[in-house]
């Protein structure tokens, strides 16, 4: 594909490709959008691009195909529509990799009306949107069903392994619009969205936006991130600082969590998640940990300490049970939000998933093998535990 439209000296930032979206250009990415079946997606709405003769007509163009992705990843993962390519259905690759050859092509795309670089980011941050579900979230109406909101993640630490996968992602395709029966048999409606693993889209308060209207809907919510090697963790404090760890433009940021209303913002939060229940019921194959360690400064002293009990009043975070990247941030801000809503008895807070393993013989990105059996069944046995915990967890709600 050429990228090389509008890249010019006097190009500007708006329409030069990102580091996220120069990726694409790797052979595994490639692959991936081939073999799941994604590979015509940018170059159709290339096509719809060039037809509009106006901003209204490509926002609505954006919008319908942003849309219109966000739906194809969640039948796809659901089992409805034909089988495109050989990847598993509940792979969350393709819809990653899809979305960032649409926003490269709505980046470099030189329409024939006046696009200033302003306008075109509103065109972008609406197909970041509809393309990740975070404005087609519906939760119902009336009594008799829980409410539950779930989010994910796109996949990270690309550079370090291209072919990566988040079970995050995977876990909100496979439950989106889905109807689950609950650990004490009651009846709950999930609806679920992706977030990118960028510091400055969290800075802009694109969590925020999401969630304000949905959570006085909910009856539980929980975000979703990738966590350690062979257990889940529900992680009971969330920390108010950024660690800078690079995220998936290479941007680091060490800071306290930016947030409205700084002067109000607490050190920490903490999760409203049935804990106890979830830790104690048998969810799946991998171990289930209450996660109540921190990292702290605490008051009156200058140096970071760990602490495995939570965290000591008057302490700084430094780190929150989920760490100091995304994971953590987006807790904090969820949690933070629920608390500022005046919430304080809506159940929600962090589930970590295990880390997406490749099989034995694949573990080395130098094979570019994108897929194997361990990996599938791993992604599949991590989404149906999530679902499960989320079963008992609203039970509980």
């Amino acid at each position: 594909m050429d990228t090389s439209a509008g890249r010019g000296a006097g190009a500007s930032p708006a329409t030069l490709a990102t580091v996220e979206e120069a990726r694409l250009d790797r052979a595994a990415p490639q692959e991936i959008l081939r073999r799941g079946g994604f590979d015509g997606t940018a170059p159709e709405f290339a096509r719809a691009l060039r037809a509009t003769a106006s901003y209204p007509e490509a926002e609505r163009a954006v919008a319908r195909l942003g849309a219109r992705l966000w739906q194809r990843a969640v039948d796809r993962a659901q089992g409805r529509g034909p089988a495109r390519g050989d990847l598993s259905r509940d792979d969350d690759r393709p819809l990653y990799w899809a979305r960032l050859a649409m926003t490269r092509e709505l980046r470099l795309w030189q329409p024939v009306f006046a696009l200033d670089d302003a306008a075109r980011a509103r065109l972008l941050d609406r197909l970041e949107r509809s393309s990740r579900g975070q404005d087609s979230i519906h939760l119902p109406a009336g009594k008799g069903v829980k409410r539950v909101l779930v989010t994910g993640f796109d996949p990270f630490t690309l550079d370090r392994d291209v072919r990566i996968s988040n079970p995050s992602g995977a876990t909100a395709l496979a439950l989106d619009g889905t109807w689950i029966r609950t650990a004490d048999g009651g009846l709950a409606r999930v609806e679920t969205a992706v977030f990118p693993v960028r510091w400055q889209d969290f800075a802009d308060g694109t969590v925020e936006r999401t969630l304000r209207d949905q959570l006085p809907k909910a009856d539980l919510f929980t975000t979703v991130s990738q966590g350690r090697a062979g257990r889940f963790d529900i992680e009971r404090h969330n920390g108010a600082w950024r660690g800078g760890f690079p995220d998936n433009e290479n941007v680091s940021r060490t800071e306290t969590v930016p947030v409205p209303d700084p002067a109000t913002q607490p050190q920490w939060t903490a999760t409203t998640l049935p804990y106890g229940a979830i830790v104690a019921a048998g969810t799946g194959r991998f171990p289930v940990y209450d996660n109540t360690a921190v990292t702290e400064i605490p008051a009156g002293a200058a140096t970071p300490v760990n602490r495995p009990d939570g965290p000591t009043p008057g302490s700084a975070a430094r780190a929150g049970g989920g760490g100091n990247y995304l994971s953590n941030e987006i807790a904090y801000r969820a949690t933070l939000l629920r608390d500022r809503l005046g919430l304080t008895g809506l159940p929600g807070g962090h589930v970590h998933t295990p880390v997406l393993q490749f099989g034995v013989g694949n573990t080395d990105p130098a094979t570019g093998t994108v897929t194997d059996p361990e990996f599938v069944r791993n992604r599949l046995d991590i989404v149906a535990q999530v679902r499960s915990i989320i079963e008992v967890a609203a039970a509980s709600a």
